[in-house]
């Protein structure tokens, strides 16, 4: 089974975990088949492709663009650096910078590889181009199943540092 990841990137600590159990649980059953499609982005990418790892499942990686790693920054650059080593295979788009073109790219490119999605999203509409609603209305749209993972009491961190339901931090997966 090869399922991709679009979710959100600004989780904080209590929602990493919620998020973190949840996917483990919904990826478990596939565990003898499992192949993972995502573009490691932080947050919902970095946790679904550690999960995909663990339950020794191959890990596909989908670059948006050159530079895709060192925007994400710290300790998600880190994750992506490590998590690529990892991978079966690792294809980058042609683009040379990241923004929401690539983004929306990278999400398409993990559906035309995808037979399942899940979904780290809060059900909220989509804030710019290639985030998670957007790739969650073009798999819809395509008639590929989708799981959506926001556990009760998960939040968004916001930029400064507070938690809300509603942050004004732009999402792209």
């Amino acid at each position: 089974m090869r399922i991709a990841i679009t979710g959100h990137r600004d989780l904080d600590g209590p929602t990493a975990a919620l998020v973190r159990r949840e996917i483990r649980a919904l990826l478990a059953p596939f565990a003898g088949d499992l192949a993972g499609v995502s573009c490691l982005a932080a947050g919902a990418d970095q946790i679904f492709a550690r999960a995909v790892l663990d339950l020794g499942g191959r890990l596909e990686v989908i670059v948006p663009a050159a530079g895709h790693a060192a925007a994400l920054g710290g300790r998600a650059r880190l994750g992506f650096e490590e998590l690529a080593a990892r991978a079966s295979g690792v294809r980058q788009l042609g683009y040379s910078a990241p923004g929401p073109g690539p983004y929306l790219e990278a999400g398409l490119a993990m559906l035309d590889r995808a037979d399942r999605l899940v979904a780290v999203w809060d059900g909220a509409p989509a804030r710019g181009r290639g985030g998670t609603a957007e790739i969650v209305e073009h798999a819809r749209r395509r008639g590929i199943p989708v799981d959506v993972v926001w556990p009760g009491g998960a939040v968004r961190a916001c930029a400064a540092g507070t938690s809300t339901p509603a942050c004004a931090v732009p999402d792209r997966a």
